[in-house]
């Protein structure tokens, strides 16, 4: 599926994504976990020896295969569920980078366990994610992310694998000489929007679609993030709201895969911040029981917009990675409920504490999931002066 041409490709993009995610420029001996799933080894390879040609310190750590997360959840008890390994704390407090290659043999494979049990495991490892956001925050770590093509996710997306390593190559720009020059190009541009949004004086954001009728509170102290390098692609405008600004009805017309489940038509209600009405066409009390995870997973924790002239991405791909980014006629609108992203306060990031976070209406929770609407749809910015703008119309940015 890929040449040794490009897979190095590959893995130079990655690096390029996690020096651009770090505030600190990477030294050598800088302890980097290379997370992979069985399938993408052939490119986990190719980054080890990248990084150590940048003389850093891989840890390459296999992910748990299908059959192993069905044994884990399905007869784990909660000792075990929750239970840390030895040393995970002290790797994550002493991590300069990660780099996560996602390549999952089955999309499904947790359909009959348990949510609770999944949920139960989200929480008992979110204090390693805040460790690693803490070191993010004073520029001493960052992470990046992508795909590798498997079977069992070009059969969830209709496609044969072929067209779907097809669709990997020319989402991340695999297809041109130098795929890290075009990425600077998208970041130039998409740091225009970013710096054009920033200069509004928000108060109030109007998503309106066929299905949705939502209102977002951007939030005091924030600042639009995008093309950063954390995701490989990654197209898209985002920040994190305050989430006890919205109201109205959103609907992802995308389906998802989320922790082995696959739901579909999910509709969400909000009111003073909260959901308060779930269905799903497909999923549904997975949906219920992933959203009562704990009491920060009905809440808003990410708002976010792609530029259809960004996005090289014109297929359902089954992997949030690439959905969230699809291009298409419209490009996209994705929400996420669940756990804010710290480095969307727009002031030092070492003074947001948990209390600060608390009183800017940051969302914490240990479960984030992002769901995508399509649709044709108008954004619409209401100014705090009075006023209002279009921001996005027709799947394009406005501005």
């Amino acid at each position: 599926m890929f040449s040794s041409a490009e897979l190095a490709k590959y893995a130079r993009t990655l690096w390029w994504g996690l020096a651009t995610a770090r505030t600190n420029p990477y030294q050598p001996g800088d302890v980097i976990l290379l997370r992979f799933d069985q399938a993408a080894t052939p490119l986990a390879e190719a980054v080890y020896d990248l990084l150590m040609d940048k003389g850093m310190v891989p840890v390459p750590r296999q992910n748990l295969t299908s059959p192993m997360e069905v044994s884990f959840y399905g007869k784990g008890s909660d000792s075990q569920i929750k239970t840390i390994t030895p040393g995970d704390r002290e790797l994550m407090e002493n991590l300069s980078g990660l780099v996560s290659l996602i390549a999952p043999a089955s999309l499904t494979h947790l359909a009959g366990v348990d949510p609770g049990k999944i949920g139960l495991a989200a929480v008992a490892r979110k204090f390693l994610r805040e460790i690693m956001e803490a070191r993010e925050q004073t520029g001493d770590f960052g992470w990046t992310l992508c795909a590798y093509p498997t079977q069992e996710q070009a059969r969830c997306a209709g496609l044969s694998i072929e067209e779907y390593a097809a669709q990997i190559k020319q989402a991340c720009f695999l297809d041109t000489d130098d795929p890290v020059a075009k990425w600077r190009e998208v970041h130039a541009d998409v740091t225009r929007v970013k710096d054009s949004l920033g200069k509004l004086e928000i108060d109030r954001l109007k998503i309106e679609s066929e299905s949705c009728d939502l209102t977002v509170n951007p939030g005091a102290d924030r600042r639009w993030l995008g093309v950063s390098g954390h995701n490989i692609p990654s197209f898209e405008v985002f920040l994190s709201p305050d989430w006890r600004g919205t109201e109205g009805v959103y609907y992802a017309d995308q389906p998802s895969y989320r922790s082995g489940n696959r739901v579909a038509g999910v509709r969400l209600e909000f009111k003073a911040g909260r959901v308060t009405g779930i269905s799903a066409q497909e999923g549904e009390d997975f949906v219920k029981k992933q959203l009562s995870m704990d009491a920060g997973a009905s809440q808003l924790g990410e708002f976010s917009l792609t530029d259809r002239r960004h996005s090289r991405i014109g297929a359902f791909m089954a992997s949030t990675l690439f959905d969230e980014n699809f291009g298409g006629p419209y490009g996209n609108c994705h929400v996420a409920v669940g756990a804010s992203y710290s480095d969307t306060y727009a002031g030092d990031q070492t003074s947001l504490d948990a209390a600060k976070k608390e009183a800017l209406g940051f969302n914490d929770s240990a479960l984030h999931w992002d769901l995508v609407n399509t649709e044709d749809k108008t954004v619409t910015a209401l100014l705090k002066g009075g006023g209002s703008v279009v921001i996005y119309k027709g799947g394009e940015f406005a501005l």
